[in-house]
């Protein structure tokens, strides 16, 4: 199980988040792209195709009525099988 974190860097260096961290307006918006780096960054640190782990967490996301629901949703809970169905 690999969980990254956005701020401790991308793969392809820092410089990729660098300039896109200018059009967070609020501090609110700066934590929603954070969390998004971060599940994105995630899921390729866990062999995700990132893409196809979005469309899967966006399909399923909505039926999740606990926090367990949401929890089995996060890239490290979930397998290429799995997003083949």
């Amino acid at each position: 199980m690999k969980i990254v974190v956005a701020s401790a860097g991308f793969k392809e260096g820092p410089s990729v988040g660098r300039k896109n961290w200018l059009f967070n307006v609020t501090p609110e918006g700066a934590r929603a792209s954070s969390s998004f780096y971060s599940l994105i960054e995630t899921a390729k640190a866990n062999g995700l195709e990132p893409s196809k782990y979005l469309r899967y967490l966006f399909e399923k996301l909505p039926y999740a009525k606990t926090s367990e629901d949401v929890f089995n949703l996060l890239p490290m809970n979930i397998s290429e099988l799995d997003l083949k169905e």
